[in-house]
């Protein structure tokens, strides 16, 4: 059963802005605040992500539903057994007298927009000086923009790693380069949400994924075309494997091959249960790869265990070395392994790992394209708010009908200081990202734009997925 508690939008913040009405300073009229990704995120081995790629909004913003009479009955009820004060008039105001409409307004960069960090990316204030309160109340659900745009950066982090490798060793860089990073991270996160907005932002720079429910998100919020969002390929697991037994072990991958290897299909077929390089070296290379190239198909084998570095880089070398007649040499001088077999590597994926693999294969004269990754919980759960150090900080208030900078700047913790002022960002004269004070006088310069207007506008109606891709494309 739905807990409707859950869908009372009221109670979607954290408890001690229950409170914060009271706090603020007689005749305040209007609070302006912005989000940020204050730093790049450190990837491991001297790595760093120093952009980050703006997504999820259109989502979070579906989530704002008008305020009803009994959302503020409810809430009024539960501030009461909880131990904090509610602004009762000023949410009941809003669902009588605003129809339940939220007045506030929202600026933001379009979302795909690949930003450097320390940036402004998005800004709100209140449309209602009846509502100053607001516009600080609702950064619960919008800085959890952190995590869409955090599995989409690292997502495109390592996407830059593998084109460079894939630009340096393969003929074939940009029809390869889509499918090189699977998404294996549905089981490994907290729950069917994070699964669905993570997933969904992945696939703005890969087509290949395992968690349909991001596939479905990217359709229904973001209208991407169903035959274009993501793909996936039949896949063999550990207890397809194993309940051949190990005395069968070769039946049970004779059963996938028999009923996937078809003209042009691609499987996968995980063969570490008990003995990866026995079940390559004497069962793959001999037996069933005969089968697999004579049906014009391609398997994929999958380790699942071992040095996450080195065992997939071995069986590429058995493979090239037992193969070496179908082996091919391409234009830069790269091996490349005959088309009927491939590895993938989904256990322990991280952007330094990932690195470390194809730094080793290039050395070697082998080609980036005889492997693909996958990532679970590296993609999609090993990240926090602190990995760009997401943040929505008040910068400017109007009292009495005049406006101030505000901001904060601790002691010891220059990291922390916040921006001052209205917003905005735009492209300088050397095509650059920066932010600088807002300036009616020149707002056509801005990147940024009106998406919520005590309402969605048209433009955040029309955000699609394609245009957030086209976006973000590594160049």
């Amino acid at each position: 059963m739905k807990n409707k508690m859950l869908e009372n939008m009221i109670l979607d913040t954290d408890s001690y802005k229950f409170s914060h009405y009271e706090q603020y300073p007689p005749g305040t009229e209007k609070v302006y605040s912005y989000i940020e990704a204050r730093k790049p995120a450190n990837m491991g081995n001297g790595n760093t992500i120093d952009s980050v790629v703006f997504y999820g909004l259109k989502y979070i913003l579906s989530q704002f539903e008008k305020i009803t009479v009994r959302d503020v009955l409810e809430a009024n009820e539960l501030a009461k057994n909880h131990g904090v004060p509610f602004n009762y008039d000023g949410m009941m105001y809003i669902a009588t007298e605003l129809n339940g409409v939220l007045p506030i307004k929202i600026y933001a960069v379009p979302e795909g927009t690949v930003v450097p960090v320390s940036n402004v990316l998005l800004t709100i204030v209140n449309t209602d000086p009846k509502c100053f309160w607001l516009t600080s109340y609702l950064e619960t659900m919008l800085v959890r923009l952190w995590y869409p745009c955090t599995v989409a950066s690292v997502s495109r982090g390592v996407k830059t790693i593998i084109k460079k490798y894939l630009d340096l060793t393969s003929d074939n860089s940009d029809t390869q380069l889509p499918f090189k990073l699977h998404d294996f991270g549905s089981r490994g996160v907290s729950c069917r949400e994070q699964a669905a907005i993570g997933g969904s932002a992945h696939l703005i720079n890969f087509l290949g994924t395992d968690t349909i429910v991001g596939w479905k998100l990217a359709a229904d919020i973001y209208d991407a075309d169903v035959k274009t969002i993501g793909f996936s390929i039949p896949a063999s697991e550990h207890s397809t494997i194993t309940s051949w037994t190990k005395e069968r072990e070769f039946d049970a991958y004779l059963n996938i091959v028999n009923k996937y290897a078809k003209p042009g299909s691609i499987f996968a077929c995980v063969s570490d249960s008990y003995d990866i390089m026995n079940a390559v070296k004497n069962m793959w290379i001999p037996r069933l790869i005969p089968i697999v190239k004579e049906k014009e198909s391609t398997v994929v084998i999958r380790p699942d265990s071992g040095d996450p570095v080195q065992t997939p880089i071995d069986i590429i070398r058995v493979l090239l070395a037992e193969l070496v007649s179908d082996v091919t040499i391409n234009s830069k001088g790269y091996k490349v392994l005959p088309s009927y077999v491939r590895v993938i590597q989904g256990d322990g994926m991280t952007l330094e790992n990932i690195e470390s693999i194809l730094k080793i294969l290039e050395k070697e004269k082998i080609s980036a394209e005889n492997i693909a990754f996958g990532m679970g919980a590296g993609l999609l759960q090993k990240i926090d708010r602190d990995t760009f150090s997401f943040a929505m900080k008040c910068s400017a208030m109007m009292i009495n009908g005049e406006w101030f900078d505000v901001y904060k700047d601790p002691l010891g913790d220059s990291g922390k200081a916040s921006k001052r002022g209205q917003l905005e960002l735009i492209l300088n004269e050397n095509g650059e990202f920066e932010t600088i004070p807002y300036r009616n006088s020149s707002w056509f310069e801005s990147v940024m734009q009106c998406v919520y207007d005590n309402g969605p506008t048209d433009i955040l109606k029309r955000t699609n997925f394609n245009e957030i891709r086209i976006r973000a494309k590594v160049k």
